[in-house]
This record gives C-alpha cells, sequence and structure tokens, in this order.
C-alpha cells in the first residue's frame, strides 16, 4: 500500500495509530468504571474504600520503597508534633 503523505507525515500510519489510542481509551473508561463499581461493592460491605486504595499503593511499591516512605512519614510525624524522632531499628 502506498502511504499518503500530507506535510511529510504518512496518513495511513498516523490514522491507525490514532484508531489504535481511540480503542484502548474506551477498555481504558470501561475498565475504570468496573473498578469503580468493584470499591462501590466493598463499601456497601462495609470496607473502607480510602484505605483500601492506600493498601493497593503501598502493595505496587517494592520493599526498600515501601521502607523509606513508612521512616520518612514517622520522621514527618514526630516533627510536626514537636516529639523526638525514634531510633531506627537496628541502630
Amino acid at each position: 500500500m502506498v502511504q499518503v503523505q500530507a506535510g511529510g507525515v504518512a496518513g495511513e500510519q498516523l490514522r491507525s495509530f490514532i484508531e489504535r489510542i481511540e480503542r484502548l481509551e474506551e477498555e481504558k473508561k470501561g475498565i475504570a468504571e468496573d473498578i469503580k463499581e468493584v470499591y462501590a461493592g466493598a463499601k456497601a460491605v462495609g470496607f473502607d474504600t480510602k484505605v483500601m486504595r492506600k493498601v493497593i499503593a503501598v502493595r505496587k511499591m517494592d520493599q526498600a520503597e515501601r521502607q523509606e516512605q513508612e521512616s520518612l512519614l514517622d520522621v514527618y510525624l514526630h516533627a510536626i508534633e514537636g516529639g523526638q524522632v525514634p531510633e531506627a531499628v537496628g541502630e
């Protein structure tokens, strides 16, 4: 197939990319709606969806990143509360 070019752009190839992105965006929209329904179901039986979202975010982290976040959170909380920063475990 001969590529028609307008302004140096291959029209058919560009159209293919655009149409693929549009299809994927539609799929993403459907998946987002499915996720919303799952959260609604969890909330309906008494689960805290804010905590569930946090659990999901934490599970995405690797162990080192998770430990760093927890340490920083602890330091920040102690800083704003005017308390002493606890010694790290093993020090």
